[in-house]
């Protein structure tokens, strides 16, 4: 209770500069009036706030009168204490810029790490900003929060070497400053999500976010994609100033968001397919042993499964397969072409398996050694059949059909008094021989036919 009155104490003699520190220090809101400032620093006060914000008080306060607060031989001793909860901070920080780096370290310490999915058309080349929490206060509804990033030579070199200019005048660079946004949950890597509200100023630019979805029921709230944000045309490309982010949001009742930002590199649906067929081509014993588990009779089934047919065309983009891929977790054996699929998630990365509609990651990806090889065998087909044994015959219905056709028309009259199949069509001295038989059975049956067969003739 003592060393909370003393900071108290400490609290009402600083500044507003002094404050708009701690207030950063802490991650919480520096902007407003002084008896706003103050108000917010003791409520974190009585909050219970960490040792590490309780050093920084004591740290401000020895700045603010260096005769009044410790002695210079007792100084040396005091920085040791923070060093386990804020390895950043706890260096001597000299007045300037350079104490914007603390607020983009701060929140590692003092919360949970979030660790965010990785997005296959991003290549991560550094972190910016590692995942901060978003912190709700019960105070206010709107919630804001202040952060900065600085970039290195280097990596404002790489961002100005990737410009590219597309058709229309319009130029991009494949090397982004990306802003992304999860829920705060440390149990498994998160997929980007928006907080409620959204509303992200860079260096005091409104940044423009993807647009809401339609909603899903009458009465749900309107949400966006789940999807990073390119802020590379609104960010400072300079080593020298920094970049700075106000974020504003809706508070919710025990939920809580993460920011964090990053340097990517964007890659493209031909460099992933590269990247594919890299890791090479899967056994094709792994696909006949799935045939000969599907074909394999269940004594607790009345029907038996002999045989599975499978298409060669993709049900993408209704074209004969080139690259024949599906999922590991798939459990069908139909597959779908991997040009096509890469493509389609490009646009719109939704990363779902058009055969049976579960998710199909990018890293769960492989390419089938069968149908491969069966590609390359059978070129007049889109369609085969696969046996028990694991063997596979090409399905033709096209070819049938016209054998049908070709032996009705060459049977003629024949044809309506003969209940033959397909066989006339492969040989027509079959077909006389037959039509020599029938007809010498009718003449000895009866005389009386002979002449309307005659006349019909």
């Amino acid at each position: 209770a003592c060393v909370c009155v003393s900071l108290q104490h400490m609290l009402l003699s600083f500044r507003v500069s002094e404050l708009q520190v701690l207030l950063g220090f802490a991650g919480r809101n520096k902007s407003g009036r002084k008896h706003e400032l103050l108000a917010r620093a003791l409520q974190l006060l009585r909050a219970g706030c960490s040792p590490a914000v309780h050093m920084k008080i004591r740290e401000l306060y020895r700045r603010r009168f260096p005769r009044k607060g410790w002695s210079p031989p007792a100084l040396p001793p005091l920085p040791p204490p923070p060093l386990p909860h804020e390895p950043g901070p706890a260096l001597p920080v000299p007045p300037g810029p350079k104490r914007e780096p603390e607020l983009q370290q701060l929140p590692q310490p003092l919360r949970p790490d979030v660790t965010m999915r990785r997005l296959p058309f991003y290549h991560v080349c550094d972190e910016l900003i590692k995942p901060t929490t978003l912190a709700s206060t019960s105070s206010q509804r709107f919630e804001e929060a202040h952060f900065t990033f600085a970039l290195t030579p280097q990596q404002v070199q790489q961002i100005l070497t990737s410009r590219e200019i597309f058709p229309g005048a319009k130029c991009d660079y494949t090397t982004q400053v990306q802003l992304r946004f999860c829920l705060c949950e440390t149990s498994c890597p998160q997929e980007d999500y928006f907080p409620p509200n959204l509303f992200v100023k860079v260096n005091g630019k409104l940044c423009p976010l993807p647009g809401y979805l339609p909603p899903t029921k009458n009465g749900a709230e309107p949400k966006r994609p789940s999807r990073p944000v390119n802020i590379t045309p609104l960010a400072r490309l300079s080593a020298t100033v920094p970049n700075t982010i106000v974020v504003n949001w809706s508070s919710e009742f025990s939920r809580n968001y993460s920011l964090s930002v990053y340097l990517v590199k964007q890659l493209t649906a031909v460099t992933l397919l590269q990247k594919l067929r890299a890791k090479g081509i899967r056994n094709p014993d792994h696909s006949r042993a799935l045939i000969k588990e599907k074909l394999t009779a269940d004594p607790d089934s009345e029907i038996a499964t002999t045989s599975l047919r499978v298409s060669l065309m993709c049900p993408l983009g209704k074209m004969r397969l080139t690259v024949p891929c599906r999922a590991v977790t798939c459990t069908h054996l139909q597959c779908f072409d991997a040009a096509l699929y890469l493509q389609m998630n490009e646009k719109k990365p939704t990363w779902t398996c058009p055969v049976c509609d579960k998710k199909a990651p990018y890293d769960s990806l492989i390419i089938d050694g069968l149908f491969v090889e069966i590609l390359n065998s059978c070129t007049d087909c889109d369609e085969i059949q696969f046996m028990e044994d694991g063997s596979w015959c090409p399905m033709r219905p096209k070819k049938e059909k016209q054998e049908v056709c070709q032996a009705s028309a060459f049977s003629g009259i024949e044809a309506s008094s003969l209940h033959t199949g397909s066989s006339e069509g492969k040989s027509s001295t079959e077909g006389k021989k037959k039509v020599e038989v029938i007809d010498l059975t009718l003449e000895s049956s009866s005389d009386e036919e002979e002449p309307p067969a005659k006349q019909h003739c």
